[in-house]
């Protein structure tokens, strides 16, 4: 995990509830992160806020509404290559899984 800091509540998008919203100048913790499209921005999963079906399409926060320590960017860096190998994984699985199906 990484803590950070909202720096940006602005903009909460309409499907998002409020008691799902991040909050300014409040500390979180980041668990996941990855590019998301269409925007092709780092964006972020948070400990204290899961953003559930309530909130579709949204699953992550743009990373940019936050603010880490420096110390921590190394930690981020493995974080989001940690993620990017997990979701080659599922892809794979997902992959064998559908060539078990096909035969």
């Amino acid at each position: 995990m990484i803590e950070c800091i909202c720096i940006d509540d602005k903009n909460k998008p309409s499907t998002i509830p409020p008691n799902k919203w991040i909050k300014k100048d409040t500390k979180y913790n980041i668990i996941a992160a990855r590019v998301v499209l269409p925007q092709k921005q780092l964006a972020v999963q948070l400990l204290e806020i899961s953003l559930d079906e309530s909130c579709a399409p949204f699953t992550y926060f743009l990373g940019k509404r936050f603010v880490i320590k420096e110390d921590d960017m190394i930690n981020l860096i493995e974080l989001i290559e940690e993620t990017i190998s997990i979701d080659k994984s599922i892809k794979e699985m997902l992959k064998e899984e559908e060539l078990i199906y096909l035969n």
